[in-house]
Parts: C-alpha cells; sequence; structure tokens
C-alpha cells in the first residue's frame, strides 16, 4: 500500500455534470443530500454471523465498477452538492486498487468535498493507516462487536482481533480519530458492551452501538438476536451518568455523555426509534446501483448511466430520479419469529 504511485486523476470524470450547475439534490420531502456512501466491493474477509452466511457468494469482479467509474460518480455528486463521503463494503481494504481511489478522491478535499472517510472491519487498516492519513482520511469508523478472541472467532467466523486491535492502534499513530461501532446481539455480547464502551473511551475513541438489521439471510434467527438500544441504555444509566449530548455527525446516531468515562456514546436504533426525518444520504454499490435508502428496494442504475453514449445527461437524469423515489422512511420489522429478512440483499451488497 505504501509503495503504491497513484496515478493521475482523470480528467473527464471532472466534466461530469459540468452542465448542471450547482443544483443541489433535495428528494421529496426537502431533506438535502450531502453524503455518499459508496461502496467498493461485497467481498470480505470476515463472515459476521449477523451479516452474512459463512458460504457466501460475492459477485464476479467483471461487474463491479472500475477504478476510474467510482471516481467519476464521485465527481458528480460532489457536483450536485455531496460534501462527504464514507467509502464501505464489503470490508473496502480487501480491494486492491483501493489505495489509489483514496489518492484521488483526496485530491478533491478542499474542492467540493469536506470529508473523505470510510467504514472497515478492521483486519486490513494496520497496512493502509499511513496511507489513508496522507490522503486526508481524519477519521475512521471501526466495527468490533467484541473485545474477547474467542467469542470474536465465534461471531466473526475467523480468529482476527488481534489484527483488528492492531489496526486500530495504527490508525490512532497515523493521527486518524476511530469511532467504534458495536452491533448489541442479545446473549452475545449484551454483558460485554460497558466494558467494550470503557475500553473504547480509555483509548479515545468514541463508541457507537446498533441495532441488528434485518437484511439478508444469515442463517441465524434474526429475533433471537435482536437487542432493543433503549433497554440498554436504561441498564447503562444504572452504572453510569448519561447526558443527552447535541453532537452529531450528519448520520443517524444520538448521542450522549458519559460522566464517569469521559467519553461520548452514540445510539443508531432503526427499530425502537426510527431516525429517517434528517436523512442526508445516497448508497451506491459497487456495481453502480444507487439505492436511496437502506431498508428499502428502490433502486437506479448508475453503471448503464455512466456507460452510455450521453453520461453525462443520463447521470444527471438518474440522480434527479432517485431523489424522486426516495423514500420517507423505512419500514423495518423485527416481531415475528422465523420471518423473511426485510429486505433479500445483504449489508455487504448495499454498503453499510
Amino acid at each position: 500500500m505504501t509503495d503504491l504511485v497513484p496515478q493521475p486523476v482523470p480528467r473527464q470524470p471532472d466534466r461530469i455534470f459540468a452542465g448542471a450547475g450547482p443544483r443541489p439534490l433535495v428528494d421529496g420531502f426537502q431533506r438535502r443530500i450531502t453524503y455518499l456512501r459508496l461502496s467498493v466491493t461485497d467481498r470480505c474477509d470476515l463472515r459476521c454471523a449477523y451479516c452474512m452466511p459463512e458460504r457466501m457468494t460475492f459477485l464476479p469482479k467483471k461487474d463491479v465498477l472500475s477504478l476510474e467509474e467510482l471516481y467519476q460518480l464521485s465527481s458528480g455528486f460532489i457536483a450536485r452538492g455531496v460534501t462527504k463521503i464514507r467509502i464501505t463494503g464489503g470490508e473496502p481494504l480487501v480491494r486492491r486498487d483501493i489505495g489509489d481511489l483514496f489518492a484521488m478522491l483526496g485530491r478533491r478535499l478542499g474542492d467540493g468535498l469536506e470529508e473523505l472517510t470510510l467504514t472497515t472491519n478492521g483486519t486490513q487498516l494496520a497496512a493502509h493507516a499511513d496511507a489513508l492519513a496522507r490522503a486526508g482520511v481524519a477519521r475512521v469508523n471501526v466495527s468490533l462487536d467484541t473485545l474477547d478472541r474467542a467469542r470474536f472467532a465465534a461471531l466473526t467466523r475467523r480468529d482476527s482481533l488481534a489484527q483488528v486491535l492492531e489496526g486500530i492502534a495504527a490508525a490512532r499513530a497515523a493521527g486518524i480519530r476511530v469511532k467504534l461501532n458495536a452491533v448489541a446481539l442479545k446473549g452475545v455480547n449484551e454483558d460485554e458492551l460497558p466494558d467494550l464502551i470503557a475500553w473504547g473511551h480509555a483509548q479515545g475513541h468514541d463508541v457507537t452501538l446498533i441495532e441488528v438489521m434485518p437484511l439478508g439471510d444469515v442463517e441465524e434467527e434474526r429475533l433471537d438476536q435482536y437487542l432493543p438500544l433503549d433497554a440498554v441504555r436504561s441498564r447503562l444509566s444504572r452504572r453510569w451518568t448519561l447526558t443527552d449530548s447535541a453532537h452529531s455527525t450528519g448520520g443517524p446516531s444520538t448521542y450522549v455523555d458519559i460522566a464517569e468515562t469521559g467519553g461520548r456514546l452514540g445510539f443508531i436504533t432503526p427499530h425502537t426509534s426510527n431516525f429517517c426525518a434528517g436523512c442526508n444520504r445516497l448508497r451506491v454499490t459497487a456495481t453502480g446501483q444507487l439505492y436511496p435508502c437502506l431498508g428499502g428496494g428502490e433502486q437506479v442504475d448508475l453503471r448503464s448511466a455512466l456507460r452510455s453514449d450521453t453520461p453525462e445527461a443520463s447521470l444527471a437524469a438518474a440522480l434527479d430520479e432517485a431523489l424522486r423515489i426516495k423514500p420517507e422512511k423505512h419500514h423495518f420489522r423485527m416481531q415475528e419469529r422465523g420471518a423473511a429478512p426485510a429486505l433479500a440483499r445483504h449489508m455487504s451488497m448495499t454498503g453499510g
């Protein structure tokens, strides 16, 4: 990674939407879209039990957007007012050419783009941290559901906790702020959540807890995994002093400050408290499918638009269509045992 020599930034992508002017992305509910979550791969080197089955079928590499196409799409979104891009997956750092994409997008910081970041499972982070920092990545989200090695191996089906902790330390050493994301799982890590929060805060990391989302078939009963975060917060408040915080990162989290740890704790609650009223994001998969809502089936094909004879007009029209069909809110339900997932596609396909 550190030996990669970034290629010159293609000039053609900068012309995408050149004739559209500064027309912002505003959906039918008057929410302005300023945040793109861009998946670069559906592949992952872990098999988290709440995310995907062990025998996962991944996309053929030929179906995935090229580095240049990913940059073209990003430039098109920036031209329409997107100021924050989060690179996602799957696990984005398993993609071989990912360093070049970060270098290219990093050159747009201060030129329409205000923040470039990523979500990672941390297994490859130690090898990439310095290059990410050089590209302008100032903070990352690392998924970490447990600090117990045996539990981590059982949950992810891989014995990789040491690599994740090494990656977190490397990011911190490179000057990158780390936020830890933990999926709260009933009967799996709920007893450990206070210790995980305390450890994260002692290391200087914010922590966010997430309710499990019913996306894709994972071979396990979703209802058995679901742990409502209002119950978790109630338990934590008996141990610590929690004070509501006005802090916001533009995402779905609500935050509290914990007096005893000196740190910040976030809650992402797709079930117990719908967070869609302030949604400011769109998601694009590694194949160029735009999903206006993580919990919806609506989609727009950006790859076809990008590869058409009139990419500028086609992409502009595709984005306008995405804004038109973006729903007011998702409709996740976690009520019936044995129920099919809310959507057949896995989180790794859409991008977290």
